[in-house]
C-alpha cells in the first residue's frame, strides 16, 4: 500500500474483537508491510507482535478521542469494523413500518452511522499525508437506496444509508485537506457471525463467508483502490455498488 515507507505500515481496526474485526487484525498482524496493528475494541485485547490494544467504546466519544490520541499519526489504514443488525434486546430488525419505535431507531443510528462517524472525526486527521492512506467504514449492500427491492429492515438499512453519506462526505472533504487518502464504505457479504447467524437461511453456502475470507476479500479490495474510488461504496469482490 505505502512501498516507500521503510518501516511498514500503520493500521488501527475499530470493533477489533468481532469475527470480521479480529480477523483483519490477525491477517494485517501478519504482512510483512505492515509495522503495527492497533486493535480497538471494548474490552482490551492481549498484546501479541505487532498488535497494540486500545479499549475504546463506541458510544462514548471521550474514550474514542482517547484512544486515537494514544496511537497517533501517521495512519496509514483505518477500518471501522464495528455494527449492529439486532437491537441489545435481542428484537429486530423490523418487518414493518409497524414495529418501528424511537429508541430502535436510536440505537441503530447510534452503533451503525454516529459512532463510526466520530470515529472518523479523530482518526481521519492522523491520516498519512502522502502515499495511499485508506479509511473503511464496513457497511452493507442493504444500505443501498438505489439497491433496494424488498423493503424491511428499516433502522439497520437507514442507519447503513446513513454510514455511506457520511463517508462520501468525508471523502470530499479529505480531497480538499489530504489529497491522497481514500475513504469508502465496503460490503463484505454475508459473514458467519453472531451478527448474520439467525438470517442465513437460503444464503447459499458458496457465498456465505467466514470471518477470514471476509476480510481477505476486503483487503484486497482495500490494496486495489486509488483516489479516484474515494467516496463509494465497494462490496467484497470488488463490485462498485450504487448509493
Amino acid at each position: 500500500m505505502n512501498d516507500h515507507m521503510e518501516n511498514g505500515m500503520r493500521c488501527a481496526v475499530f470493533g477489533a474483537s468481532g469475527g470480521i474485526g479480529a480477523a483483519l487484525v490477525s491477517q494485517l498482524a501478519q504482512r510483512a508491510d505492515v509495522r503495527e496493528v492497533h486493535a480497538l475494541a471494548r474490552n482490551i485485547l492481549p498484546q501479541a507482535g505487532k498488535v497494540v490494544p486500545h479499549r475504546f467504546d463506541l458510544t462514548d466519544e471521550d474514550l474514542i478521542a482517547q484512544a486515537t490520541a494514544q496511537i497517533g499519526a501517521p495512519l496509514d489504514l483505518v477500518i471501522v469494523a464495528t455494527g449492529r443488525l439486532v437491537r441489545a434486546d435481542g428484537t429486530g430488525p423490523e418487518k414493518s413500518w409497524r414495529a418501528l419505535d424511537a429508541v430502535g431507531l436510536a440505537e441503530m443510528f447510534a452503533i451503525n452511522a454516529i459512532g463510526p462517524a466520530l470515529i472518523a472525526k479523530h482518526v481521519l486527521p492522523l491520516l498519512r499525508k502522502g502515499g495511499r492512506p485508506v479509511f473503511a467504514a464496513i457497511s452493507a449492500k442493504v444500505g443501498s437506496i438505489a439497491d433496494n427491492r424488498l423493503g424491511g429492515w428499516h433502522s439497520y438499512r437507514a442507519s447503513k444509508a446513513a454510514l455511506n453519506m457520511l463517508v462520501r462526505n468525508f471523502a470530499i472533504e479529505l480531497a480538499r485537506t489530504n489529497p491522497a487518502a481514500v475513504a469508502v464504505s465496503l460490503h463484505p457479504g454475508t459473514v458467519d457471525t453472531a451478527l448474520s447467524r439467525p438470517f442465513q437461511r437460503g444464503v447459499p453456502e458458496s457465498t456465505l463467508f467466514t470471518p477470514e475470507r471476509a476480510a481477505r476479500h476486503l483487503l484486497e479490495v482495500i490494496e486495489r483502490l486509488t483516489a479516484a474510488d474515494s467516496g463509494k461504496l465497494f462490496a467484497w469482490d470488488g463490485r462498485e455498488l450504487p448509493f
